[in-house]
């Protein structure tokens, strides 16, 4: 009895001394901070789309998202490094290490935060249909779900999870990137092509005889928020913090209004 006595508090022990030292492990883990911070640099993962993120005349990065960068890469006193990847690869590099964060529009979705954890907002959009209003004429919103309709949108991008899920009878055509699947509606290749205003408000009044944006509907209104590895608490704590923060200053909404409100940055681009 006494050695049963024994052998259950050596048990005991044992579990009480693992139940400490994981929590005291995991605060010992290396965050990307001390790396950010180490190396002088911070890598940051974008996909580029107007006008989150662009080439101007000069090939050079501009964009919401290259504003946000720079400027978090100034508070932690550091530079700041833009890794252009394609969208469908973009989480996958980030696990990778081939970057940092990811700064890049990215809507928060369950399916994603499966795979990596996201920050609280930086941005906040909703999806609207941009149109070819000459093959969309007399359509109804509910018409088009049907398999004569054509919408195209970005690979593996929100839009196009939106138009499979929403009008699933349609057939839908992906690019690699936003300005194909416009262009295709543009064209008068598809009927529709759905993305985040106000870039269809944008598109519309820049070739108002060809497209509009025939219906008020917005879809899967949500946050857009910074991607980065799981199980790093201080990266999570101090980009939110810092988030918090240009939220309060008015920092972030005057960046995102200029470049989504306006077109005073157009002349910068290649039309």
């Amino acid at each position: 009895m006494k050695l049963t006595r024994r052998m259950f508090g050596a048990a005991m022990g044992l579990a009480m001394a693992a139940t400490v030292a994981l929590p005291a492990a995991a605060q010992n883990a290396a965050s990307v901070i001390e790396t950010i911070q180490k190396e002088g640099v911070i890598r940051i993962g974008l996909a580029l789309f107007v006008p989150w993120s662009m080439r101007d005349k000069n090939g050079e990065l501009i964009g919401y998202e290259l504003d946000v960068g720079r400027q978090l890469a100034k508070d932690m006193g550091v530079e700041a490094e833009f890794v252009p990847t394609a969208w469908d690869g973009i989480i996958p590099s980030l696990i990778g290490g081939k970057f940092d964060v990811i700064i890049s529009g990215m809507s928060v979705t369950a399916q994603r935060n499966l795979t990596v954890n996201f920050t609280e907002p930086y941005a906040y959009s909703g999806l609207a249909i941009l149109a070819n209003t000459k093959m969309t004429a007399g359509m109804k919103l509910e018409d088009l779900n049907s398999p004569d309709v054509t919408f195209t949108g970005r690979r593996g991008a929100t839009p196009s999870v939106v138009i499979a899920k929403v009008f699933p009878k349609a057939k839908l055509l992906q690019f690699d990137e936003d300005g194909a699947a416009a262009q295709e509606v543009l064209n008068g290749n598809a009927h529709a092509t759905m993305a985040a205003q106000p870039t269809p408000n944008r598109e519309a009044g820049r070739h108002p005889d060809v497209l509009s944006v025939p219906f008020d509907t917005l879809y899967d209104p949500r946050g857009e928020a910074f991607a980065l590895r799981k199980g790093d608490t201080d990266a999570l704590n101090f980009f939110n913090n810092w988030i918090a923060q240009q939220w309060r200053s008015g920092w972030l909404k005057e960046r995102h209004n200029y470049w989504f409100a306006g077109e005073e940055w157009a002349d910068q681009v290649a039309q």
